[in-house]
């Protein structure tokens, strides 16, 4: 089943819209805010709180990164209005890192400055290695004037303790520490499943240790049980740290780690580019596809 799910991840580019659409109606929100809006309310209701993200990666356009930081501005608005409780994240490269360093850094902080009005965060999300110093950049700046604003950390990726040496611990930063799921060069990032599983432990050690509030980011059962076991032993207070996830994926974890008393967010993306987030998931997880194709050939039973 493995490799026949493999195949269905390598055969994703060429898979037809609808049947990935099929598996986007559990991983995102809808197309909309309101969608989110709904999703979120549903989370808390049941002791969860969110993290949205508006969907969208890679602008060469000034406007769509300007629409982007509007929609963005009325999550923000829906969220102290609804008194819901949520964050919101954002990626460099939808803020328009590719079009000008220093037209994304204003997108941004106008979204940080937004978001400290309203008593809100903001994740400023991490993409592949190439916008990585760019996203540090971007990140030390904003922490010389505004405390609500965070990173992420890739525990595949080979400099991921010197960027906690050297950027993250001298900021005391919010940090999401997750594996990381783009394709990357041997000489940049750990390709050994259990390599990457190790360096996740040895980084959410050193970013709870350093004082970092650190979003532990896993579905990974053991790394769910390393986090539990860090903060025992650290003997952390619950403000300390929160455990997250995505949409979608492992509820049954999910719940676990709730009625532990532990706290949890859930990422909520949404929007109308939903198709190259999907595509990444099902890559990030092969047996998702498999469950998926074999959802949508049986009608969904």
């Amino acid at each position: 089943m493995g490799l026949f799910n493999n195949m269905l991840v390598g055969a994703m580019p060429f898979v037809p819209k609808p049947i990935v659409g099929f598996f986007a109606k559990k991983y995102v929100a809808g197309t909309c805010l309101d969608d989110a809006v709904k999703t979120v309310k549903d989370l808390n209701a049941h002791g969860v709180c969110a993290t949205m993200d508006l969907l969208g990666e890679s602008t060469t356009d000034r406007e769509e990164a300007r629409n982007a930081v509007a929609v963005y501005k009325q999550m923000l608005a829906a969220i102290e209005d609804l008194k819901l409780d949520s964050n919101i994240s954002v990626k460099p490269t939808h803020m328009g890192l590719n079009i000008d360093y220093g037209f994304c850094f204003e997108n941004i902080r106008e979204l940080v400055e937004e978001a400290d009005r309203r008593g809100n965060f903001v994740r400023i999300d991490m993409e592949d290695s190439p916008t990585h110093d760019d996203t540090f950049k971007i990140l030390t700046e904003l922490r010389k004037k505004y405390d609500n604003v965070g990173a992420v950390l890739q525990a595949y990726m080979r400099r991921a303790m010197d960027d906690i040496n050297k950027v993250l611990a001298p900021l005391k930063a919010n940090v999401r520490l997750c594996k990381g799921i783009y394709i990357e060069k041997h000489e940049i990032a750990y390709r050994d499943y259990e390599t990457v599983r190790n360096n996740y432990g040895y980084l959410l050690e050193k970013l709870l240790s350093e004082g970092c509030y650190t979003g532990i980011a896993t579905h990974d059962e053991m790394l769910v049980w390393k986090g539990m076991s860090v903060v025992d032993r650290l003997r952390l207070d619950k403000d300390r740290y929160e455990f997250q996830m995505l949409l979608g994926v492992t509820p049954a974890l999910r719940d676990i780690v709730v009625k532990a008393g532990h706290r949890m967010r859930v990422y909520v993306p949404f929007g109308e580019d939903w198709h190259p987030y999907c595509v990444r998931r099902m890559k990030e997880n092969p047996e998702v596809a498999g469950y998926v194709m074999k959802a949508f050939l049986s009608g969904g039973k």
